[in-house]
């Protein structure tokens, strides 16, 4: 069996602006109903978790201006905190992952926010770690421009030493709500964390109880060395995107023997691959659709460059499109990301065309023929799931639910019921 998750990629934002199947954006956008709708859906298809992206920056960084974020609204981003406790309210089962970034979240406000939410949820939180990357992003939180990629990730570090120890500064036996005795918790068994290190500071304890996972799911998505090494160290499930089921496979081998270096199981991270399936009701149409779907991502060149310019915090309009694609190796952005696409052609718009979507392996038919790929794939590249990077739009989601996940189901690669009551605890499972 597998894990199954869905990654928003826009988080709390704006999906398929004027797009044929985005159905009622205009009263979507900035509500929740869309999302619940999604995780009872998921809910229901059996999914770990959902992940919801997020960035803190509006960037006008490409041509110097706004324009390219806010056309058709993809970089608009509403906080996904507030989100999470009202898609638990309507679930029971299903994790529900929030981003925040290490280098702007002071460690005990996220140590204690995410154990508040680890109550409020029942034990169904996550937290998705990223460092940020734009340097327009470190400039809202008031530094001149962003740290360096690597000390980001040493930052990072740090940064899940401080908030682990803060979770475990009430020892799991502290709350004793002895009523007789009036006495609700026992202050011998509560400690200072009084942490010292080079980027933070924090004296500890929380003035929260654990929570129900006392320690809430971590996930991350580092594609670079110091990313997967920090991932191998502290990540509970971890996104990843290599080309193909070789390179999946090696993925998988080179996270592992990261894991055993920091004396950790290789089962204590499950890894998801991303995946874009694109169903009909036959291969042939699929396939239509498919070459459709690439047919117009090739043609918005613009928007590709818009998103590089944003992934480097360099501005992608004063490169020749037809031109040598542009030695960027000393970016202090996503790294992993331009190397793929530096790979992909010898011009910014071959590399465009050719890596159109970030994900693992295509998958492209039937829902019965893509649940037969996945079940193929996932056996021989050893990973432990995938992560669905659609576009959040009602009519994807009951494909992915209604279609999909019942093919998978029919196979037996995926759960067909919940065996514990958090979030850690389902997807630790198997």
């Amino acid at each position: 069996m597998f894990h199954m998750g869905w990654f928003l990629q826009t988080g709390f934002g704006v999906y398929g602006w004027n797009d044929r199947w985005s159905g009622n954006v205009r009263a979507d956008i900035g509500k929740p109903h869309l999302f619940v709708d999604m995780a009872q859906s998921l809910e229901r298809a059996g999914f770990d978790y959902m992940m919801l992206e997020d960035s803190s920056v509006l960037p006008n960084i490409y041509k110097g201006t706004f324009e390219s974020s806010v056309k058709n609204g993809g970089t608009i981003r509403f906080d996904p905190m507030p989100l999470v406790p009202l898609i638990a309210q309507a679930t029971k089962n299903i994790g529900i992952i929030a981003t925040l970034a290490t280098t702007f979240y002071p460690p005990f406000l996220a140590a204690r926010l995410f154990s508040t939410l680890d109550h409020v949820t029942d034990g169904r939180v996550g937290m998705n770690l990223v460092t940020a990357s734009p340097h327009q992003a470190a400039q809202n939180y008031g530094l001149t421009q962003h740290v360096e990629h690597d000390e980001r990730y040493a930052m990072a570090a740090e940064w899940a030493d401080v908030v682990t120890q803060l979770w475990d500064s009430w020892e799991a036996d502290a709350v004793i709500m002895d009523e007789e005795a009036g006495v609700f918790a026992d202050h011998e068994k509560i400690h200072t964390v009084d942490f010292e290190g080079k980027y933070f500071r924090s004296r500890g304890p929380l003035n929260t109880i654990p929570g129900p996972q006392r320690h809430p799911v971590i996930c991350q998505a580092g594609g670079s060395p110091a990313g997967k090494d920090f991932g191998a160290q502290y990540a509970d499930t971890i996104i990843a995107a290599p080309k193909g089921v070789e390179g999946m496979k090696n993925y998988r081998s080179d996270i592992t023997s990261r894991m055993l270096k920091y004396g950790r199981k290789a089962d204590e991270a499950k890894v998801l691959y991303l995946v874009s399936p694109i169903l009909a009701d036959s291969n042939e149409e699929a396939i239509a659709k498919r070459d459709k779907i690439r047919e117009a991502q090739a043609s918005n060149i613009d928007a590709m460059m818009a998103g590089m310019s944003y992934f480097t915090s360099i501005d992608f309009s004063q490169f020749d499109i037809d031109g040598p694609f542009p030695d960027l190796s000393d970016n202090n952005g996503h790294k992993s990301t331009m190397e793929d696409l530096a790979r992909a052609g010898k011009t910014i718009r071959e590399a465009v065309q050719k890596r159109q979507i970030a994900e693992s392996v295509e998958l492209v038919g039937t829902p019965e023929h893509v649940a037969g790929l996945m079940d193929e794939y996932m056996q021989e590249a050893g990973g432990d799931g995938y992560l669905i990077a659609s576009s959040v739009t009602r009519n994807n989601i009951a494909q992915i639910a209604d279609g999909l996940a019942p093919a998978l189901r029919k196979r037996g690669v995926v759960r067909d019921s919940y065996s514990h009551d958090t979030f850690r605890g389902n997807l630790l499972a198997f």
